[in-house]
C-alpha cells in the first residue's frame, strides 16, 4: 500500500486511462493527450514515469492499476483496484500520506518543497528537469509515509 486513508481530495480528475500496472500514491504524467475535453478519448493516457525530466505531472495516482485475466476473476473494487486499459482517479489538489518518497540528496521535512521523483515517486530534492508537485507537511516516519499537499493546476 502506497496511501493511507488520511487524505483530503480537493479536485480530482476521472478523464484519463492508464495503459500499465502502477500502485496508488505515485505521481503520473501525461503520455499522450486527447482533444477537447477528452472524457472518452483513449489518447488521453498517464504513466508513472521513470525520468521526471521534462515530465509533464497531471496528479497522484488514487487507484492501484492492476492487469488480472477477467475471465478468472474480476478487479477488487474495495480495494481501489482498475484494470490496465481503464480510466484512472488522479489527485491533483489536495493532501495524501503517501510512501512512494525517492530518498537521495534531501530527506522530506515539514515546509520543504516536494518534486517530481524517478518512476513516478515524490522527492524532497529537485533532480534535473522536475517540476515541483507540491509541498511536504511532515517528516518520513518510522514506516517511510510522509504527508505531502499536492498541488497541480
Amino acid at each position: 500500500m502506497a496511501l493511507k486513508p488520511d487524505r483530503i481530495e480537493t479536485q480530482t480528475d476521472i478523464s484519463f486511462l492508464m495503459n500499465s500496472t502502477g500502485v496508488r500514491g505515485g505521481v503520473v504524467s501525461i503520455v499522450t493527450g486527447g482533444s477537447g475535453v477528452a472524457m472518452d478519448d483513449g489518447n488521453a493516457v498517464v504513466n508513472l514515469l521513470s525520468n521526471p525530466s521534462g515530465a509533464k505531472p497531471v496528479g497522484v495516482l488514487l487507484n492501484d492499476v492492476v492487469d488480472y485475466d477477467l475471465t478468472r476473476q474480476h478487479s477488487n473494487y474495495h480495494k481501489d483496484e482498475v484494470q490496465v486499459g481503464q480510466k484512472v482517479a488522479i489527485l491533483r489538489i489536495g493532501q495524501v500520506t503517501t510512501n512512494s518518497i525517492t530518498t537521495g540528496t534531501a530527506n522530506p521535512s515539514a515546509g520543504a518543497d516536494a518534486y517530481l521523483g524517478t518512476n513516478g515517486n515524490l522527492a524532497a530534492f529537485q533532480a534535473a528537469g522536475a517540476v515541483k508537485v507540491g509541498q511536504w507537511l511532515s517528516a518520513q516516519d518510522s514506516e517511510s509515509y510522509a504527508k505531502v499537499s499536492i498541488n497541480i493546476t
